[in-house]
Order: structure tokens, then C-alpha cells, then sequence
């Protein structure tokens, strides 16, 4: 493992003790494969910021704790990353504590060994649980700012929220869908990660109410627990396609849809509109493939910043500007995709 870095450097990135890193780089055993990972993890995070940031001014470390499918957590990591140069007049370093499953007693227990440890702050995703919330409190009273990114912990002591109005994008979906599906009967699927994602729960509140509102004749059939993973969410729409044969449409405020299209496919069974959220790769494939009728998007990389910006502001290195609004809900369709960064 080549590297120009000292053994302080890196265990400061992975979050691991000096004498573990050690271990690690001279091979010296008694060590989990986890923990090598996240030592060569450290190495290309510190590579990646390296040839992105010069080290000037005030460094901040940040932790990003999220509970997410990894095409997500990407997408993040490239928006932070993209956006790192911008973040003066602090240089922003960041460490990535990212779980595509998680217990809460895991997740605490990461929220916990930063609060020990030591952080400039915390941008978080992570289901609204209340010993989630409690773990956000202790962050908060050892003096690291909260912020937390497109889903809320809104009884929490975070300091703000990023991300979109997620009520307003759920109904944004139900306008969309109803235009598009017109006078066609069938069923909608609506497709949940897992309920205790506040973001995922607010935006199908809003998608019920206005279907309910509009299109009051039409039958909504829920699936939900399966973390947004491909696997779990195949053979939990297949499921619900064999049970109900009217469902023509599908709105997934929590991601696995490849996973949801070939379930359709499976089953040789059209879906007339499909509604997604977020341009990350996979949607963005799927939506130039004309597998996905629109995606709900929001600019990551200006959420990333403003997160960032927020914590500064926490620590008095950019004056305050007042509270965050909502990040503007984009429809982005198959006409209208943004041209590819190089």
C-alpha cells in the first residue's frame, strides 16, 4: 500500500487508533479484513482530496455518516469531492462512514465514537429513530453541528436540514403521474426503502394526498423494507405484481429501480409511467434508456455545499446568511438530462 502519508494522517481519515494503522501498513496481522479496508479506504480518500484541495487556512475535518444504497453514497462522495475547491475561505476534508444496511445500535455507535473522537461536524442520513436522535444530541453537546442531508431528524438537535421539500416532491409525483397516466385504469406501486426514513414518509404523505385529492378512483399498493437494495427490492415487487395484475405505474421515493423494472419484466408486464428520485447513475441510465418517464432531482453538489457552509458558519468562519431553504425539485426527463461533468 504506497502512499506519501504518515501513520497520523491516515488513522486521523480512517478514524482508527495510530498503533492499528500500523499493524495494517507492515502487515503485522491480528487485524479484521473491515479494518484493512478501511485503512486503504482512508489512503484513496486522502489521495482523492489531496489532488483536489490545497492544505491553506483552516482545515475542517467532516464526518459523513450515511445509511444509503451505494449508488447513492457515490453520487454524494463525487458532489462533495466536486465541490471541495469551492468551500473557502476553510479547506473541508471529509471522512465517509457509509452502511447500505445498518442496525441503530451500529449506527449510534459510529455517531458515538465521533463525538469521542472529535469532529468539525457531522452531515447525516440516517432513519428517524429516537436513539438516533439521542446520538444526535450528544454530537450537539460535545460541540460538533449537525447537519442533516435530504432526510430529516426534525426532533433532533441538528442544526439545519438540506435537502428538498420531500411532501412537495411526493405530490409533484402524483401531479405527474396522473397527467401521464390520463384516463388508463390500473394500480400505482410506491416503493419505500424502509418507513423509518423521514424524507421516504413525508414523500409518500404527499403523493397519497394528492392522488387522493385528484385521482381519488385509483388504488395505491405500497412496498417498503427492502433498503433500496436491487436484491430485496426484486422479489418484493414481484411479489406484489403477482398479487395485484392491475398495477400499471410506479412512483419510488426510495430507489432499487432496476431491481422494480425487472420485476415488470419478469412477468412480461408493462409499466406505463415510472417516477423516480435522483440522477444517480443508475437513474440516469435508466432514464436515458427511456425505462424511467421522469426523475425528480435536486442538485447534490449545492447541497453538499451548503452543508459544508453551514458547519463553517457553526464555527464562525463565514457569516451567518439565515436559515437554509429547500433545494428546488427539478423534473428531469429523457429531453432535458444534464450534460455529463468530465
Amino acid at each position: 500500500m504506497r502512499h506519501p502519508y504518515t501513520i497520523r494522517e491516515i488513522a486521523r481519515q480512517a478514524g482508527l487508533s495510530t498503533a492499528t494503522v500500523d499493524r495494517v501498513l507492515n502487515e503485522r496481522g491480528n487485524v479484521r479484513e473491515s479494518t484493512v479496508r478501511e485503512v486503504r479506504q482512508a489512503v484513496k480518500d486522502l489521495d482523492r482530496q489531496q489532488s483536489q484541495v490545497r492544505l491553506a487556512g483552516h482545515t475542517f475535518m467532516i464526518d459523513i455518516v450515511m445509511q444509503t444504497p451505494e449508488r447513492f453514497s457515490t453520487a454524494v462522495r463525487e458532489a462533495l469531492e466536486a465541490e471541495l475547491p469551492s468551500l473557502h475561505p476553510a479547506v473541508v476534508r471529509s471522512r465517509f462512514h457509509f452502511r447500505e444496511t445498518c442496525p441503530p445500535a451500529e449506527l449510534v455507535a459510529i455517531l458515538d465514537r465521533i463525538a469521542e473522537r472529535g469532529s468539525k461536524g457531522v452531515i447525516l442520513k440516517a432513519p428517524d429513530l429516537p436513539e438516533t436522535t439521542a446520538a444526535v444530541g450528544r454530537l450537539t453537546a460535545a460541540g460538533i453541528p449537525v447537519v442533516t442531508l435530504v432526510t430529516d431528524l426534525p426532533h433532533s438537535t441538528r442544526l439545519a436540514y438540506v435537502g428538498i421539500d420531500n411532501r412537495a416532491a411526493g405530490a409533484t409525483a402524483a401531479y405527474l403521474l396522473g397527467q401521464w397516466l390520463g384516463g388508463r385504469p390500473g394500480h400505482v406501486l410506491i416503493t419505500i426503502s424502509r418507513g423509518s426514513f423521514r424524507g421516504e414518509e413525508e414523500r409518500e404523505m404527499g403523493f397519497r394526498s394528492e392522488m387522493r385529492l385528484t385521482h381519488p378512483g385509483r388504488s395505491l399498493v405500497e412496498v417498503t423494507d427492502s433498503d433500496g437494495l436491487d436484491a430485496t427490492q426484486h422479489d418484493l415487487v414481484l411479489e406484489a405484481l403477482r398479487r395485484d395484475e392491475d398495477i400499471v405505474a410506479v412512483y419510488s421515493a426510495g430507489g432499487g429501480n432496476l431491481a422494480t423494472l425487472d420485476a415488470f419484466d419478469a412477468l412480461g408486464r408493462e409499466c406505463a409511467v415510472f417516477i423516480a428520485h435522483d440522477l444517480d447513475h443508475d437513474n440516469t441510465r435508466l432514464l436515458r434508456e427511456r425505462r424511467l418517464t421522469a426523475v425528480l432531482h435536486h442538485d447534490l453538489r449545492q447541497d453538499m455545499r451548503r452543508a459544508c457552509q453551514i458547519v463553517m458558519r457553526a464555527h464562525r468562519a463565514l457569516p451567518d446568511d439565515g436559515p437554509a431553504l429547500p433545494s428546488a425539485i427539478q423534473v428531469v426527463t429523457p429531453f432535458n438530462l444534464p450534460v455529463t461533468r468530465p
